[in-house]
């Protein structure tokens, strides 16, 4: 088979399996060495976390491609068109080069099929493949690559980077990698490798020993946020602190200023050649797809994909404060997918929120019957995200705040609709 256009190869993409009987790296392991291992022809960051991990591969790729390195990138999910999910310097993966590493991949695919009839890949395999070959291809000084899920498993893990980063651990995927916040710990953890370094941002002390255990096990140098280096709110600016280092930055919320500290001593690690200016530009220039996206000004419209209870509790901390600030309502469109946390994600809103529960024709996303009974009793629910969000956007007061959140597909169907900065 041979893909001609992007559309193909997408879904094709989407039409192969999600998971595969049994949880290891063996198939994506059998692939990249059939494709000659490109992963080990580039440098490489592996970056993990239950959140921020896509806030801090942004940053950093920022900070390397300002140092002057062919930065490549790896991220999901996208927000605006498939091809974000494979960068270059900051530039999506052209429709072109898309169609072109998924043949090798599919050639190679095929190679094997030929040996082995049960040999099979799953949707992220192929996606992990491609992103490799690319940035083999286009000769990549360094390459920032996010997880999918977890760390030990996750068909990322075929590299030896020169730094891991794990950014926060809490509870999100409990089926596939948990159940408990340990277990949780210990998967994320997998990406800790011998003798290179790994940095830690706001990790929860309950499970802190399971991952400084790993980093001694391995001879991994040990960074902590709070310990090694630090980043603080002063006079309506950020600033960064290491024992050699003093950086201030604009100012952004506090998890995504975590986020921030944790790229900038990653990037520091590295030895690359930046001044503390071309490292507060490269930070500052920085716009994260999806996260705390203002749409509209007055009212207030923002747009986050937050979809796990750390990051839904993160943001609506800031949502509430806001509101509180402004003497305003807060208005929130949400889905979610029908396997997270959903009753403790709905616990987290205000008693006086107006909250409007809506899907996306997705498999995964909840449809009105997926919500807990409690939720279904609480709130509406409207079918079309467009009338939801055109039925919010009617009630609100020029002080009020309507909030989009729940999914990154909810995010990129809205953002989709209404194009990158008209709310109308």
């Amino acid at each position: 088979m041979k893909f001609t256009n992007a559309e193909e190869v997408i879904h094709y993409l989407y039409s192969l399996p999600h998971l595969h009987p049994k949880n290891d790296l063996s198939f994506i392991k059998k692939l990249l060495q059939q494709l000659g291992n490109p992963q080990d022809q580039v440098k490489t960051i592996h970056i993990t976390g239950t959140n921020g991990k896509g806030s801090t591969s942004y940053y950093l790729a920022n900070l390397l491609k300002k140092a002057g390195q062919k930065t490549g990138l790896f991220v999901s999910p996208y927000v605006y068109q498939f091809n974000e999910r494979i960068q270059l310097n900051n530039q999506d993966i052209s429709d072109e080069d898309l169609v072109n590493v998924a043949n090798k991949v599919q050639a190679a695919f095929e190679e094997i099929k030929q040996e082995d009839k049960e040999f099979s890949l799953v949707t992220f395999e192929y996606e992990v493949a491609m992103a490799f070959v690319y940035f083999e291809q286009e000769h990549c000084d360094y390459a920032v690559i996010e997880v999918g899920i977890g760390g030990e498993h996750d068909k990322t893990n075929v590299i030896v980077p020169e730094a891991s980063i794990i950014t926060t651990v809490g509870l999100d995927h409990e089926k596939i990698i948990g159940p408990t916040i340990q277990d949780i710990a210990r998967e994320k953890s997998g990406i800790i490798k011998k003798n290179r370094p790994v940095v830690l941002g706001n990790v929860p002390d309950d499970v802190l020993p399971i991952l400084v255990k790993k980093a001694d096990v391995e001879h991994a140098p040990l960074f902590r946020l709070k310990h090694d280096f630090a980043i603080t709110t002063q006079n309506g600016a950020l600033k960064y602190t290491d024992d050699k280092r003093s950086i201030s930055f604009d100012f952004r919320l506090q998890v995504e200023a975590y986020d921030i500290a944790v790229a900038v001593k990653t990037f520091l690690l590295l030895k690359l050649k930046l001044d503390n200016q071309e490292i507060a530009a490269a930070i500052d220039q920085t716009q994260i797809p999806g996260r705390y996206h203002i749409l509209q000004k007055e009212p207030l419209i923002i747009l986050d994909g937050a979809h796990n209870i750390q990051a839904m509790s993160n943001l609506l901390e800031v949502i509430h404060a806001e509101a509180k600030k402004r003497h305003s309502h807060v208005y929130a469109l949400v889905t979610m997918m029908k396997d997270k946390d959903l009753e403790q994600v709905f616990n987290l809103f205000n008693q006086d929120d107006q909250v409007l529960l809506t899907t996306l024709d997705y498999p995964r996303v909840a449809k009105e019957n997926d919500f807990p009974i409690d939720v279904q009793r609480r709130y509406n629910y409207e079918g079309d995200y467009r009338e939801g969000f055109a039925k919010l956007k009617e009630k609100m007061n020029a002080s009020d705040i309507l909030l989009v959140t729940g999914s990154f597909y909810l995010v990129s169907a809205i953002l989709n609709w209404k194009g990158k900065g008209n709310a109308g």
